[in-house]
Formats: C-alpha cells, structure tokens, sequence
C-alpha cells in the first residue's frame, strides 16, 4: 500500500502543472484578445469627431471627443491599460515556461485588479456622456445630440463595446490567475 501511495505522488505534480500551463496559455490569449479591445476603443474614441453646417458652411456645429473630459478620459484609460496589458505579455509567457511561478501571478493579480478599476472608470464616465448624447436631460435642459451628430454617437458607442468586452476579459484575467494560485 505505501508503494503504491507513493507512486502516485510523483504523477500529481505533472498534471498540476500541466493545468496551470493550459490556464497560462489561457491567460496569454486572452490578454491578446484585451489589447485589441482597448486599443480599438482608444482608437474609435480618439478619433470620432464630426461637423454639422448651420444655414451657411462659414457656421458649423462640431462635436470631437476631447471636448469632452469624460471622453479624453476614456481614451488615456484604455491606453494605459493596453500599454500594461502588452507590458504583461511577457509575464504571461513565463508561466508558460514555468508554471509553479507564484510570485509574479500575485503581480498579475494585482495590477489586473487595478487596471480593471481604471477601465470601469474610464468606460463608466463616457458611458454616462454616452446616455446623455443619446437621451439627453430635460431638466438639466440638455438636449439629445444624436439626431444631429448621428456619424459621432456611432463612432463612441461603438467604442464603449471593445472597453466593456476588455473588462469582461480583466475579470477573466483575475479569475484564472486565482485559480492558478488557489491550485498550490
């Protein structure tokens, strides 16, 4: 009976790290999928703008995102957690190599978890401009811009969609690397 205990024990430690490998790999491709969704909101966002003629070309409407600041804010947001997410890429790699790393998954987890809590107030700032550009307010006497700026909501509710889809993916992100942890 001790024999066959003890035969066993060695067989554990591979199909550990077999799994913490698949969750490394896991992890590596979805920081990849995050990129795309914050660069591609950065992108979306930072470039929308849009000009109306009023009665004559010599007067114009115009709505651009960095008249905004909840929208400017947005953008350095998801540029900076694009930018840590490339920067994590390599991390991400090493526990492919090295599965039972521990402490560089704590590092993981943390600046996941705060990277997360900047992209929700970056996407939750613009999404509340986004509602009023959509609805607008009649008792702040904000009037909905949509009708007129058609070309320009499309553009930034377009790019609310890849930051919230990287958000989901950040929370993935944590979960996994908490399982990886929770694991040994």
């Amino acid at each position: 009976e001790h024999g066959e205990i003890s035969s066993k024990a060695p067989l554990v430690a591979p199909v550990a790290a077999g799994v913490n490998r698949a969750v490394a790999v896991v992890d590596t491709f979805l920081r990849f999928i995050a990129i795309i969704g914050t660069i591609g909101s950065a992108i979306a966002m930072g470039t929308t703008n849009e000009t109306l003629p009023f009665f004559t070309q010599f007067i114009q409407f115009e709505a651009k995102y960095s008249d905004l600041p909840s929208f400017t804010f947005f953008v350095a947001a998801n540029a900076v957690v694009c930018t840590y997410l490339v920067l994590s890429i390599p991390l991400s790699i090493v526990h492919i190599l090295r599965p039972r790393a521990r402490y560089s998954r704590l590092f993981l987890v943390f600046f996941d978890t705060a990277m997360l809590a900047l992209l929700t107030a970056g996407a939750s700032a613009a999404a509340a401009i986004v509602y009023l550009a959509h609805k607008g307010n009649v008792r702040a006497n904000w009037f909905s811009i949509c009708q007129q700026f058609d070309s320009f909501c499309e553009r930034i509710s377009g790019s609310l969609i890849g930051s919230f889809a990287a958000m989901v993916l950040l929370v993935v992100l944590i979960t996994l690397s908490a399982f990886a942890l929770a694991r040994r």
